[in-house]
C-alpha cells in the first residue's frame, strides 16, 4: 500500500488580523492578575461598574465590577468574539451551546441539551467566537465580583435577549453610543 501524506491541518487564525479568542483570553488573565488596577475599580452597591481599558492589538476591553446579586441578561456581542476571565469574588456563565445566527430571527425555539453553566472564581476565564449568546450573573447575597472582558473587533453592537423555558426573543439591539 503506497504511503499517504495527509497534510497538516492549517492553524486557526483570526482572518481580520486581530487578536484571537486565546489571546484575548491571555490579555484578561493577564490583567485579571493585576492586584492594583483589580483594587482601583470603585465599587457601587447597588449597580454594575466599569473602566474601560486599551485591549490587545485594537480590541475593547473592560474592567467590570459586580455587586451581589447582578447580572447582564441573556446577550450576545454583535458578531465580536470575546473572552472574560474573574479577578475577583464569583461569577456564573449561563450560555448556550449552539451556535446561533447573528441575524434574520426575532424568535428561537431552543433544542433540549443546549444549557451549559460554569462558575468563575480565582482568575479563571473563558474565550467564545462571535455567535456566542450568554448571560453573566454574580450570584453571591453579599460580595462583590470584578472581572475583565476583551472583544475583538470592538463591539458594533450588543443583541438583548428575554428568555422564557426554550424560548429565546430578541429584545432590543444597543449600539456602542448608549453604553
Amino acid at each position: 500500500m503506497p504511503d499517504v501524506q495527509i497534510p497538516a491541518r492549517p492553524r486557526a487564525r483570526a482572518h481580520d488580523g486581530g487578536p484571537s479568542a486565546a489571546e484575548l483570553l491571555d490579555f484578561a488573565h493577564r490583567t485579571a492578575a493585576d492586584r492594583a488596577l483589580i483594587a482601583s475599580l470603585p465599587l457601587d452597591p447597588e449597580g454594575r461598574t466599569w473602566v474601560r481599558l486599551d485591549g490587545p492589538r485594537g480590541s475593547e476591553a473592560w474592567l467590570i465590577g459586580w455587586p451581589p446579586g447582578t447580572g447582564t441578561g441573556w446577550h450576545d456581542h454583535g458578531g465580536s468574539r470575546g473572552a472574560f476571565a474573574a479577578a475577583a469574588g464569583e461569577l456564573t456563565e449561563q450560555s448556550l451551546a449552539a451556535a446561533l445566527p447573528t441575524e434574520g430571527w426575532k424568535t428561537l425555539e431552543l433544542a433540549d441539551g443546549v444549557d451549559r453553566e460554569r462558575r468563575l472564581s480565582d482568575g479563571r476565564g473563558r474565550a467564545f467566537g462571535p455567535h456566542h449568546v450568554h448571560q453573566v450573573l454574580n450570584l453571591s447575597p453579599d460580595t462583590h465580583a470584578v472581572s475583565v472582558h476583551a472583544y475583538y473587533p470592538p463591539l458594533p453592537l450588543m443583541r438583548r435577549y428575554s428568555r422564557t423555558g426554550p424560548v429565546l426573543r430578541l429584545e432590543e439591539v444597543e449600539r456602542p453610543e448608549e453604553w
